[in-house]
């Protein structure tokens, strides 16, 4: 059986073929997630418990970014992480605030503790809080939401932007405010992309896109998420921002 790294990866590198508008940016995650893969596998057979061991895999990264990132990212790196302290103030700043920082100062970040995050996380018992909008293993905001189908209808999770955790969270409440009057939390889909719904609120502005896997059993939400990228454009265009950009910054 794959791994779920194994299975973002085949998902990305399925998808980079159909959805010609994110080919590129599927390519990208596709290089990132077998770096992380190997990070992960790492840190997970090490059982390690500490983010600045993290400053160890920079020089791979930086190779990596330099070959096929972006050049904003690229640039930032040589400009400003040439010393072990730089690294290592990134590095525990986005572990103490995941969503503090500029794009690059996140990207580097996320790329590292993304798998960290979920070695940890896959230790851990993480309550199953409905309540919040925040995850309740690593307190970072949901990257996208899940419908799962159950009975005659189907329950609302939402995944987390760093440690990758669902928890349930009710349907018709927004996760960036808490509003809960339906007519304010509209809903949209469009032909391109069916299985996935863009999730607003009029009240705070901000949406989450939620992939429907009563529709699309095979999608990966992390992955099918940004090749969705369009879907961000159009909401972005009628005033709506996202609750928490995806790895990439989208």
């Amino acid at each position: 059986m794959k791994s779920f790294w194994e299975r973002r990866i085949a998902r990305a590198e399925e998808l980079s073929i159909v959805c010609v508008a994110a080919a590129e940016l599927l390519s990208l995650y596709v290089r990132l997630a077998i770096f992380q893969k190997s990070v992960f596998e790492d840190l997970a057979a090490r059982r390690e418990t500490d983010p600045a061991t993290l400053t160890t895999y920079f020089p791979q990264l930086f190779d990596l970014v330099d070959r096929y990132g972006p050049p904003a990212a690229a640039g930032f790196a040589r400009q400003n992480l040439g010393s072990e302290a730089e690294r290592d103030r990134i590095v525990l700043t986005h572990w103490n605030d995941p969503s503090t920082g500029d794009y690059c100062e996140r990207f580097f970040a996320r790329v590292l503790l993304q798998p960290f995050a979920e070695s940890l996380a896959a230790r851990a018992n993480v309550p199953a809080d409905t309540s919040s909008g925040a995850c309740p293993f690593c307190g970072a905001h949901p990257v996208a939401a899940v419908l799962r189908g159950e009975g005659d209808g189907g329950k609302r999770f939402l995944v987390c932007s760093l440690c990758s955790t669902e928890w349930e969270f009710r349907r018709i409440l927004c996760p960036g405010c808490g509003e809960e009057h339906k007519d304010k939390l509209p809903v949209y889909v469009t032909k391109t992309f069916d299985y996935i719904r863009i999730e607003s609120c009029d009240t705070c502005q901000t949406y989450v896109k939620s992939i429907d896997l009563t529709k699309n059993g095979l999608a990966i939400p992390i992955v099918d998420e940004l090749a969705s990228v369009s879907l961000n454009v159009w909401a972005e265009e009628h005033g709506y921002t996202k609750i928490e950009p995806n790895l990439l910054g989208l």
